[in-house]
């Protein structure tokens, strides 16, 4: 088989079941993490982590949160069946040039990268981000080709005209078009309440356990009251979507 097929079967495949990545790297993530703390007693001072410690996981929830607040901008000016969570195959009934599209081709797999780069980095070991940033690549460079194909075939030179002219993934400083439609807080809410939800019990999940193998009181802090919080919310928004038409909007 010719290595341009190859590609694009494999990446059919790993759309299909890209949810997957995220987990693995959760798994191995936290592994690294528990090393972490229990190599640097230095983290700890006076049985409490140290100011370091949380100073960097503020950090790291940064990079997190930029992720999605990347997902939430591009998600929030698209139309409907595009730029979708879907798993089964590609959807797109039109092709998406304005707001992020116009100077990232693939934005919320940048928004992607961020939210898990944050969670890569609480584990303070460099080569398992590296090895994170390689995986990442690896994997997204063959769903990316995958959808491209996809794309040509469905849109011709219009796709291709467009993606000529604007980087695949790391982002241009110029030549921003304004989106089409205006944002949309209730197509945001619907897409995306799952990523803060998972974010915000992902960070918490780290810090409970990287304080009980170190012997620290797990903090029940801003991180944990929000994950609470979000949680009842996120219950509450999926009753709404699956049983009234408020979050509904015709075309999007």
């Amino acid at each position: 088989m010719a290595m341009k097929s190859e590609m694009e079967k494999q990446g059919v495949w790993l759309f299909r079941f890209r949810g997957t990545l995220p987990l693995i790297i959760l798994v191995l993530g936290v592994c690294e993490y528990i090393f972490t703390r229990l190599d640097y007693p230095n983290l700890v001072v006076n049985g409490a982590p140290s100011p370091q410690l949380i100073r960097y996981e503020i950090l790291c929830f940064i990079v997190s949160l930029l992720g999605l607040a990347v997902r939430a901008f591009t998600v929030g000016y698209t139309p409907a069946n595009t730029s979708g969570r879907n798993v089964s195959e590609q959807v797109a009934d039109q092709l998406n040039t304005t707001g992020l599209y116009s100077v990232v081709r693939n934005p919320l797999y940048v928004g992607n990268f961020l939210m898990w780069l944050g969670i890569a980095m609480l584990t303070m070991n460099l080569w398992f981000i590296v090895s994170f940033v390689l995986l990442f690549w690896v994997y997204y460079e063959r769903i990316i080709y995958a959808e491209e194909q996809y794309l040509t075939n469905k849109f011709g030179t219009v796709y291709t005209d467009w993606a000529d002219k604007t980087p695949c993934f790391i982002p241009r400083l110029k030549g921003y078009v304004a989106p089409k439609l205006p944002f949309s807080w209730k197509k945001v809410i619907k897409k995306e309440k799952n990523g803060l939800l998972a974010l915000l019990l992902v960070f918490w999940l780290m810090e409970v356990i990287g304080d009980i193998v170190t012997g620290v009181t797990p903090r029940i802090g801003l991180l944990a009251i929000a994950s609470a919080v979000m949680l009842v919310v996120y219950l509450v928004l999926k009753y709404i979507k699956h049983h009234t038409t408020l979050l509904d909007e015709e075309g999007r």
